[in-house]
């Protein structure tokens, strides 16, 4: 067990270090406020105080962050060690930053407490974020942090042992927009190919009457074709279903009194674990998620406790407590829909910390670091490039043990010819790859 000193035990600290010790490194501690106690231990210890303890071989001065009571601008000053980024620098002790505090800081998205500028859906913009600032969103850098600090307590104490995790991918899928063609009704089908014909998309017309007339299998019909790859790269995917009860803009969907829809929820609940996709609407209205998590669950027999925000949009801290008070337990929204990469700059699940309450919650935060719609929308990326990209993430976070979460569409991955060519290629060589590992 390591015994940490502080002058003062607070929530902040409390839940920073638990999940440091306890959930990535699998190492039990204990914080006290008695020095004597302290003095008199013959563990592995670390002083976490601007006190020196002379008996101590491991110090860390502390900054003032995880003995605030309240959120306010702080002073981020980056530096380079161990040619990575970090702040919150310390003189004088065993570990050059204030590591728990710097990792409190990135881990609980304090910087999103503040004023900042939202982008054009209303959520927080990544080009707010330090990580972005400072070149290091690509990297999860709070599990790159926490290694180099077990290599430093090890030269300390040699008797200091580590159990990381086993690295995990885990690929997930937002079903957005089921069906291209099929199940959507005369008058949206209608509205599609008269559209087509004005802007001489004949193609596209001819593609949708082969599909009605059941000539042709709908191009964004390609669960079978998933289930195949799962099943030959033994993976456990994870479904995401969007059940707007009515469509809009950003809900576009086929609607859940079709008929079609809970035949595919049915089969993939069957098969793999599903959550729900709240809809645009819902994330102003509550007893809008309510219905809708009732809805899959009644369609599914299966209690819903995995969510993923549709367009990514949320904002914190309503965003996660409105998913609380739904009964959500794991919620796997922890990312940009703008920009690839670490949000809250690590590989690993842990559990929200609400900074308003100062407590840390139920609810589960699953991040991920690849969403093939930036690539494509936000990034302009070619398929190729999108390739050496989700390469990055994979290795990224496999050398740091951590969880690799990518999210994929089934119209992106579909045979639609006019979007996301030869995507479909590029993601079936991803998966080649990861059976060659």
């Amino acid at each position: 067990m390591v015994l940490i000193y502080s002058a003062e035990i607070t929530s902040r600290l409390q839940y920073v270090t638990s999940f440091i010790f306890k959930e990535v490194m699998d190492v039990d501690i204990a914080i006290t406020t008695n020095i004597a106690a302290f003095h008199q231990y013959d563990g592995i210890k670390i002083n976490y105080s601007n006190t020196n303890i002379s008996d101590c071989k491991f110090s860390i001065a502390n900054s003032s962050l995880l003995f605030e009571r309240d959120t306010k601008e702080q002073n981020i000053e980056c530096f380079t060690i161990n040619n990575y980024k970090a702040f919150f620098k310390i003189n004088d002790s065993n570990f050059p930053f204030d590591i728990f505090a710097a990792s409190f800081y990135l881990i609980s998205r304090y910087e999103e407490y503040l004023p900042h500028t939202k982008d054009m859906y209303g959520r927080y913009a990544h080009e707010n974020s330090i990580a972005y600032k400072e070149g290091f969103l690509n990297l999860p850098l709070i599990n790159i942090w926490i290694k180099d600090f077990a290599i430093e307590l090890k030269k300390q104490y040699p008797m200091f042992n580590v159990q990381y995790s086993m690295f995990r991918f885990l690929p997930s899928y937002d079903i957005d927009i089921a069906y291209s063609y099929k199940h959507k009704g005369f008058a949206r089908n209608f509205g599609g190919a008269l559209k087509s014909i004005i802007s001489f998309q004949f193609s596209d017309l001819t593609e949708r009457l082969a599909v009605l007339m059941n000539k042709k299998k709908d191009p964004y019909d390609i669960f079978d074709w998933l289930d195949k790859l799962h099943q030959q790269h033994n993976l456990n995917p994870i479904y995401f279903f969007l059940v707007a009860e009515n469509n809009g803009l950003y809900d576009k969907n086929i609607l859940p009194d079709k008929i079609a829809l809970a035949e595919l929820i049915k089969q993939q609940a069957d098969k793999y674990t599903i959550g729900i996709h709240p809809s645009w609407r819902s994330v102003d209205n509550f007893d809008l998620l309510k219905k809708e998590k009732a809805y899959l669950e009644a369609t599914s027999k299966k209690l819903i406790t995995n969510s993923r925000q549709h367009y990514i949009r949320f904002n914190l801290p309503e965003g996660y407590r409105q998913l609380i008070d739904a009964d959500i337990k794991d919620d796997y929204s922890m990312g940009y829909g703008s920009i690839n990469g670490f949000r809250a700059s690590i590989a690993s699940s842990f559990y929200w910390y609400d900074l308003m309450k100062e407590e840390q919650t139920r609810l589960r935060i699953h991040p991920f670091c690849y969403m093939e719609a930036n690539s494509y929308y936000e990034q302009k990326f070619s398929a190729e490039e999108a390739y050496t990209e989700m390469i990055h993430y994979y290795n990224s976070c496999k050398d740091v043990n951590g969880t690799f979460i990518s999210i994929w569409h089934n119209h992106s991955l579909g045979s639609d010819k006019h979007i996301y060519p030869g995507w479909n290629k590029v993601y079936e060589k991803f998966l080649r790859f990861l059976s060659q590992q």
